[in-house]
């Protein structure tokens, strides 16, 4: 009888897959208690080596143009739809339905095109003349606020995912992604559709692992931004949102029932990540 190969699915930092700084990893296994896959436990030097790698290419992402970022989250919509049997089939070993398996991808996919449509336009809708008394223009116009840590939420492997990355990235953040325990597989899969298409190494990073170890020292991390994290307990969302104080972090709590419905998605979203800068300007120079 042949035993088959499991895949070790390492972490994603920098557009490079590393094995964890630790060496430490955790069997993840089915509802039957069958071993699916192992996954990397990363440590606190990793997220230090995802947040550097993220600050490293921000400035640079957030200079492309908003019809090239929107090309690039359309060309990841392209490769996780040519990979959908994979998804489907990943979905299935951690106990989805083959339906809801699919859904989850297909709604993964047309939510990178729905944030792709909006590169280009989230700026006019969040910017404004102001109505001054002198002679002088006055503009408010939303810029990328830096490095955004997303937790992942544990009730939808790739489309909560995505529903994060996307909306994150399209407003020229960079972002490290702590994936989920129990769905590393599909994160660290997704990683690899990333690193296939068009986004430059860094723009994303993903980690998995334990939240309740790695959260905490993203929070604290003064080269931080920005943290996202959904579905937490009571003691660590309090504590979180204490150490964010620390460099005045912005802080966004979602726990959304069904990430595939439509109220998952909006460009209100690409705004909890934006700074509104006001610039002034002389009349007749």
């Amino acid at each position: 009888m042949r035993i088959p190969v499991l895949k070790t699915y390492k972490i994603y930092i920098g557009g490079e897959f590393p094995r964890t700084e630790s060496g430490r990893y955790y069997e993840l296994k089915n509802k039957k208690g069958d071993l699916i896959a192992n996954l990397c436990l990363s440590s606190r030097k990793d997220l230090r080596n995802a947040i550097v790698a993220a600050r490293g290419v921000q400035h640079k992402w957030a200079g492309k143009t908003a019809y090239n970022k929107g090309q690039i989250l359309y060309r990841i919509a392209e490769m996780l739809e040519g990979r959908k049997a994979q998804f489907v089939d990943e979905l299935i070993q951690l106990g989805y339905s083959a339906k809801d398996a699919e859904l989850e991808v297909l709604e993964s996919v047309d939510r990178l095109i729905y944030y792709a449509g909006w590169s280009d336009k989230y700026t006019q809708l969040f910017s404004t003349v102001n109505p001054v008394a002198g002679p002088y223009f006055n503009f408010s116009k939303p810029e990328p606020t830096g490095v955004v840590v997303a937790q992942a939420p544990n009730n939808a492997p790739l489309s909560g995912l995505v529903s994060q990355i996307a909306p994150i990235i399209v407003g020229g953040n960079t972002c490290v992604v702590i994936a989920d325990e129990l769905s590393g597989t599909v994160a660290v899969s997704f990683a690899e559709v990333l690193h296939s298409s068009d986004v430059p190494g860094g723009v994303v990073n993903i980690l998995t692992g334990k939240t309740e170890e790695i959260l905490p020292h993203a929070s604290k991390h003064m080269d931080v931004n920005a943290v996202w994290f959904t579905d937490l307990s009571k003691e660590l969302a309090v504590s979180v949102e204490t150490d964010a104080a620390l460099n005045v972090k912005r802080i966004v709590n979602t726990n959304y029932k069904k990430w595939t419905k439509e109220d998952a998605q909006s460009p209100y979203l690409i705004q909890e990540f934006q700074e509104i800068k006001t610039t002034w300007h002389p009349i007749g120079m």
